[in-house]
């Protein structure tokens, strides 16, 4: 069909790192069939995102688009990439593909919605296949940060795509499955019009370390403390779990994991036979009773997060376990930028403990799950593809690897989530723009991120709240003065008297020189009860905060 096209819209991950929704589609203009990969979450953060507990995608064009959705697959198992299948699935209703190992865990995320594990249909590796509409879709295996990442080999009458996910090039990644040149090149020898490619570590100009080389160091270090020895990683990178678990088994330690991410990931692994090997563990109690220089703990929270087993033991107790001066803490993982600020308050709360905490500030103890600069041109060289559309990274990696296609003498396309690209021809174009965003999951209620509720949030935040009560009789009449409660404010300000007095005498003065059309109207009567507040608290204490009026009328 020769008016027919092949698309390319990224709906996240494109222009930054997590949440990841791309869709492909092949067929008439406006009436492609549509095929979507990976459906990932963001997290929220304090500063901009007080009180959420999620960040999603914003879905509303595949929701009104859903009747042309063939499939969602998903390339692996971190949040990023599949922490979103449970809360989107309703909407949507598509079959999900997955190897076995991401298939657990989208099971486990859809049973959290009373959602049958059917739903979830695991997919076996290259060369089988999926056929769903115009797509045939292979799961090629690549060496990432967690078991059985895999690229999509996605075959259309258009040509060939293959969309790496997240990857990096590891011959010896102790779990899952290892790089594998020779399989790529047969998977590319008959041409590949796009390669759609991770970007993460498209600035890091050396080429990337194996899982292999982390464990000598750990070993070292464990085999060399005095106390007992706890360490965090990303629950989900299952291979370096079982390098700190072997290195405190081969030190004589029991293993004790402590963070229900963490059993979750490994019990996930063992259960899909993708783990084996892995030190037998006890109990959080077990580990309790026995001499502390026996022990060793893996515990979830190596970014900071604050209800994680790491910061709960750098706050106090966690599940009878302290810590104790001369004990050692280790951080086997990179902090996300963003992180920083969490990650330090635990460490130095640690530090008061006594505790020793140890980072990877010289890159003995964690290695990248991404492609370093020189592996991103290896992958290119040994695919050959007509085109490079990168994904997976902020608009400065996006940017920098369509340099780095262009150097090789590539065509390459800086796409943002939401611009349509055409794959179709012998270079890239945007054909579209689709409105793109976030969707914020707040609670147990999905809310639009302009809904404007999480900006009244950071608005009373910055500038508390003052709630005025006034109360009208039968005649439109004042009966006594007006009251005022106050939060996040502080009690006096310039005046030094009591900032509550100060408020309620102003809006007094307002009442007795409002006239009947004031008196009788409730939104002229609340937007002038709401100015005189907001300027005698600017006036007392330099800031205006959020008002809320509450105008009562005996009838």
């Amino acid at each position: 069909m020769s008016d027919s096209r092949l698309i390319y819209l990224p709906l996240g991950g494109a222009g930054e790192i997590g949440m990841n929704c791309y869709v492909y589609g092949y067929g008439k203009p406006g009436e492609e069939r549509l095929i979507v990969v990976d459906m990932g979450v963001t997290f929220p953060d304090m500063d901009t995102t007080p009180g959420v507990d999620l960040i999603l995608p914003d879905i509303t064009w595949l929701k009104e688009n859903r009747n042309r959705i063939e499939a969602l697959f998903i390339t692996h198992a971190h949040e990023d990439h599949v922490g979103a299948v449970g809360h989107t699935f309703d909407a949507l209703g598509v079959p999900i593909y997955a190897r076995a190992f991401t298939a657990n865990i989208a099971r486990g995320k859809l049973a959290e919605y009373g959602v049958e594990g059917k739903a979830v249909r695991t997919a076996s590796a290259w060369p089988e296949t999926v056929k769903v509409g115009p797509f045939t879709v292979g799961f090629l295996p690549i060496s990432h940060s967690i078991p059985e990442s895999s690229a999509l080999v996605i075959d259309t009458p258009a040509g060939r795509v293959i969309h790496t996910g997240d990857f990096k090039l590891d011959v010896t990644p102790l779990v899952g499955e290892a790089w594998d040149p020779a399989l790529w090149e047969e998977v590319s020898k008959d041409g590949v019009k796009a390669l759609v490619c991770d970007s993460t570590n498209v600035f890091s100009q050396h080429a990337g370390r194996s899982e292999a080389t982390v464990g000598p160091a750990v070993e070292k270090l464990v085999s060399e403390a005095r106390n007992m020895v706890v360490a965090t990683t990303f629950a989900s990178n299952v291979a370096r779990v079982k390098t700190l678990a072997e290195a405190g088994d081969r030190a004589g330690r029991s293993i004790c994991l402590l963070g229900r991410a963490m059993r979750r990931m490994i019990e996930a692994a063992v259960e899909t036979g993708v783990l084996t090997g892995f030190p037998k563990v006890i109990g959080p109690e077990d580990a309790a009773q026995l001499p502390r220089e026996n022990v060793m703990l893996l515990v979830t929270g190596s970014q900071g997060e604050r209800r994680a087993a790491s910061a709960q033991l750098a706050r106090g107790k966690y599940n009878g376990i302290e810590l104790k001066e001369g004990d050692l803490f280790l951080f086997s993982s990179k902090t996300i930028p963003g992180n920083e600020r969490d990650v330090i308050r635990i460490m130095n709360q640690l530090s008061e403990k006594g505790v020793d905490v140890v980072d990877d500030a010289m890159g003995d103890y964690h290695v990248s799950g991404h492609a370093n600069r020189p592996d991103l041109e290896t992958v290119q060289n040994l695919v050959k593809p007509q085109m490079v559309v990168p994904m997976h990274g902020e608009h400065r990696h996006l940017r920098e690897h369509v340099k780095l296609a262009g150097q090789n003498g590539r065509a390459g396309v800086l796409a943002v989530n939401g611009m349509m690209i055409e794959l179709s021809g012998n270079e890239p174009r945007v054909v579209e723009y689709i409105e793109t965003g976030r969707t914020y999951l707040d609670g147990s209620v999905q809310i639009g991120a302009l809904d404007g509720i999480v900006r009244d949030r950071i608005r009373m935040a910055l500038n508390g709240h003052v709630v005025v009560t006034v109360i009208l009789d039968e005649d439109d009449e004042p009966l006594g003065e007006p009251w005022c409660d106050l939060m996040g404010l502080p009690e006096q300000g310039r005046s030094h008297a009591p900032l509550v007095d100060i408020l309620e005498e102003d809006l007094a003065q307002f009442m007795g020189r409002a006239g009947g059309k004031t008196l009788t109207d409730d939104d002229k009567l609340e937007e002038g009860l709401r100015r005189v507040a907001r300027q005698t608290s600017m006036n007392e204490i330099g800031k205006k905060p959020e008002v809320t009026v509450v105008v009562s009328r005996l009838s």
